[in-house]
């Protein structure tokens, strides 16, 4: 499958149509059956809600952590690149960019790269807009 702009967007099934829902359907159920107990089992209602909200916030802890490492391999991705093709460190122009940037600018081939960058930076572009500008798409089937 040749990936682009218009699918490029990946969604995990584990995660989005079932952990994701599991937990937060659970941490649901556990309010509305604190509400409909007696006094004498409001404790372990209590226990519910607190072990059920633990999960959620692990379900999106673990899913973080992942984007955020996901986005550190992007960076030194586009630091190896840019010095490739340029033999000059990437530093100075990765801080006029924001991360979401440097994200959507990972896609555009070699040759479109660099004045992708200075356009992005010039034009400020948003994350779509460089995303939607990349003409050699290089896809990316392994991101989480």
């Amino acid at each position: 499958m040749t990936q682009n702009y218009k699918n490029h967007l990946r969604l995990f099934p584990l995660h989005h149509y079932i952990a994701t829902p599991l937990t937060i359907g659970l941490f649901i159920w556990s309010l509305v059956a604190l509400g409909s107990m007696n006094t004498d089992n409001c404790a372990d209602g209590l226990f519910k809600i607190l072990a059920s909200f633990a999960l959620v916030l692990v379900v999106f802890i673990a899913r973080t952590y992942g984007i955020k490492n996901q986005d550190r391999v992007i960076r030194l991705e586009m630091r190896q690149r840019y010095f490739e093709l340029t033999n000059k460190s990437f530093a100075p122009l990765e801080k006029q960019l924001r991360m979401g940037q440097i994200i959507a600018l990972r896609f555009a081939g070699n040759d479109e790269l660099l004045p992708l960058i200075d356009r992005a930076i010039a034009e400020n572009l948003s994350n779509k807009d460089i995303k939607q500008a990349v003409a050699d798409w290089q896809a990316d089937f392994y991101r989480v």
